[in-house]
């Protein structure tokens, strides 16, 4: 599945995003992650910094669903595929290590990336947009930031 401009615009205002995965024995994990991106048209691509039960899990089952918000537009993604490890010693790591390098600046190592392909995407909306059509994003913004206390 492509990912849209939307989808990328997404990705690019959301601050975290949540990395659902299951074991072999089916038992959930969620984990917010900090440092993530898109890569190419198909794929996400996430930093392990401390994610010992991700990678453990992503390694037995390669089903996974992440999401991602602006908080403030409250508006986002669910996005659903595949997941695989990348270790350092991949010919894929320096290209995707390039690209999430420059989101953190080089100030959080890591060993290994998970690479996500996607296979189907649906918005996340909040409740209000729904319930008053006539809502706006930049009224929902304002909203929300008085909300935050921002």
């Amino acid at each position: 599945m492509n990912l849209t401009a939307e989808i990328k615009d997404s990705i690019n205002t959301s601050v975290l995003c949540w990395l659902a995965t299951s074991s072999a024995e089916n038992i959930p994990n969620v984990s917010p992650k900090e440092i993530f991106s898109y890569f190419g048209e198909e794929c996400i691509i996430i930093v392990n910094i401390a994610s010992p039960q991700t990678v453990r899990n992503i390694k037995q089952n390669e089903n996974v669903c992440i999401s991602f918000i602006d908080i403030l537009k409250q508006k986002g993604f669910q996005l659903k595929g595949t997941a695989k490890i990348i270790e350092k010693s991949s010919s894929e790591f320096s290209i995707m290590e390039n690209i999430l390098t420059l989101l953190t600046d080089g100030k959080f190592p890591f060993a290994t990336i998970t690479k996500i392909n996607v296979s189907a995407a649906k918005p996340i909306i909040a409740p209000k947009y729904m319930l008053y059509p006539d809502t706006t994003e930049v009224e929902q913004i304002e909203s929300a930031k008085k909300a935050y206390g921002i």
